[in-house]
């Protein structure tokens, strides 16, 4: 297999740093890797194949000969930098919000769609969020089955989803808390997050609906090629470190059992089923985290729609929601 070169935008951050680590752990053939970041990070070293490399500056040269260059670094970045990268003949990886809803930008997930991926216009294919991809990987093999129709999603999210600096923001409030300490006022959250729940992810619109839940409902529209899908629920940021955690109700056109529901799942690309509650078996993200499948589990009958399941579907946002799903793409083109 011919062997690629790789460069990584926002290397420094959460996300950056889990792609290094998933496409070392995946074996991913490289034949350079180009370590990029703003020229603040310019100088700093991060490991990679047991090695340190120095983490450049990104410039407009930065993509020459390059094959793959997988973006985390924020959607004003990536606006800026991505055709730039496409340019010099770069397929562009964007984690970003910025290209998702682009009409000639697939926004993929490839235990989905991943034929969406290769017929690419623009050179940029889009990572979609988080929630999302762990959502779809547990729904689109009971969709195959029995037609999903209507979603209703609430959202437990980590501060990781937020960044390196929410994760210290979090360690550094729950210290103070249980120190007897004032709380500082957060520069990352409008609220405390330390053993609080907060329902507001992204900005809301006149409705009170946040940027995070319109997120959900479009994105799962445009990966599944559903346009009348009907999507509700709501984001919350929640006092963990890692991982993502979802209560999923489903309503399909066609009757599906939860037996049923469990046989297609145990047997499903990128999904473990772990669903015996009387015995206290259940995802959780301690367990999750550092996982690369998205875990399901809870499946029931839902008490309240015909033809609907409800589950708890758990995954690590750092590697399937991010790291992990955007070297899958990669992988697509090898």
């Amino acid at each position: 297999m011919a062997e690629k070169k790789v460069a990584v935008l926002g290397v420094t951050g959460l996300v950056g740093r889990e792609i290094l680590k998933t496409l070392e752990r995946r074996d991913f053939p490289i034949s350079e890797i180009i370590p990029l970041a703003s020229p603040r990070s310019a100088g700093t070293t991060i490991k990679y194949c047991g090695k340190e490399i120095k983490v450049q500056a990104v410039n407009e040269y930065s993509f020459k000969g390059v094959d793959f260059a997988l973006f985390s670094a924020g959607g004003d970045t990536s606006k800026h930098w991505a055709p730039i990268a496409t340019k010099s003949g770069a397929v562009v990886i964007d984690n970003s919000s910025a290209w998702r809803m682009d009409s000639e930008v697939p926004l993929v997930i490839p235990e989905i769609n991943p034929q969406d991926a290769l017929s690419h216009k623009k050179g940029i294919i889009a990572n979609p969020n988080c929630s999302t991809i762990q959502a779809l990987v547990a729904l689109w093999p009971l969709h195959k089955e029995a037609g999903l129709i209507y979603i209703n999603i609430s959202t437990y999210q980590s501060v990781a989803g937020t960044g390196i600096n929410a994760v210290r923001t979090l360690t550094n409030e729950a210290k103070d808390v249980l120190e007897d300490k004032e709380v500082l006022k957060s520069e990352v959250y409008p609220h405390q997050i330390a053993f609080n729940l907060l329902p507001h992810i992204g900005a809301f619109d006149e409705e009170g609906i946040s940027e995070e839940e319109w997120k959900m409902i479009y994105e799962s529209r445009k990966i599944m090629h559903l346009p009348d899908l009907r999507v509700s629920g709501i984001t919350i940021r929640v006092p963990i470190f890692r991982c993502h955690g979802e209560s999923v109700t489903a309503q399909f056109k066609n009757k599906l059992t939860p037996e049923r529901a469990r046989e297609i799942l145990v047997s499903a690309d990128g999904v473990v089923v772990v669903d015996d509650p009387k015995n206290n078996v259940y995802p959780q993200p301690i367990n999750v985290a550092g996982m690369d499948d998205v875990f399901v589990g809870r499946i029931r009958k839902d008490t309240g729609l015909d033809n609907a399941l409800a589950m708890w579907v758990v995954g690590d946002n750092l590697r399937k929601g991010a790291a992990l799903n955007a070297v899958q793409i990669a992988e697509l083109f090898l």
